[in-house]
């Protein structure tokens, strides 16, 4: 069985995981209510996907 034969840097480590950040979800704005929401899913304040009402959202 492969073992390493030196322990690896932390230079090395750190350049590794370098593509591991998080990115901010992508938010647009709901042309109806103009709620941010993801894009391509149902509003979930008004009910909403590509202009038509998807969803009978009871207002309170």
């Amino acid at each position: 069985m492969p073992v390493p034969k030196r322990r690896t840097g932390k230079a090395k480590k750190n350049m590794r995981r370098s593509h591991h950040a998080l990115t901010k979800p992508n938010l647009i704005e709901c042309p109806h209510c103009s709620e941010k929401i993801l894009p391509h899913r149902v509003c979930p304040k008004c009910g909403y996907y590509k202009n038509r009402m998807v969803l009978n959202l009871e207002e309170e």
